[in-house]
């Protein structure tokens, strides 16, 4: 019998998700460069930026810690990032709105939700193949 190594289970690709992101809200902005005006695009962009930068902070705090010797410290950090993300959030959406008034509010809105439609098509776009053959 042979000693059994632990389990290595792969890190979540992250990254890879806060980038299509980002190249979400950068290709909305560069849209709505081309489709209007610079004012319309910084809505844009402002939109974007709401949506990722929480985002990217969850990211950051939630996926500190890995392993089964690390169960309670994941879930204070889970449970520590959702808590700042939702702050956050609501300061971006303070400070867009009273420092940088969106000129274009469908393109700000519009921005935010399709990049948070990249974080909930995120277990979509960040599957694995599967590593079994087929017999047949």
């Amino acid at each position: 019998m042979h000693p059994t190594a632990p389990a290595k289970l792969p890190r979540p690709r992250i990254a890879f998700l806060i980038l299509i992101q980002c190249g979400i809200v950068m290709g909305l902005t560069l849209i709505a460069w081309g489709v209007r005006d610079r004012e319309t695009a910084l809505s844009a962009l402002t939109g974007g930026l709401v949506a990722a930068i929480p985002n990217a902070f969850f990211a950051w705090r939630a996926f500190r810690h890995q392993g089964a010797a690390q169960a309670r410290n994941i879930v204070k950090s889970f449970y520590q990032a959702e808590a700042g993300k939702f702050g956050l959030t609501a300061v971006l959406f303070t400070l867009a709105f009273v420092a940088v008034p969106p000129s274009n509010p469908a393109f700000f809105f519009s921005a935010y939700v399709l990049t948070l439609l990249a974080q909930w098509l995120g277990p979509w776009l960040l599957r694995r193949p599967s590593r079994t053959q087929s017999r047949g």
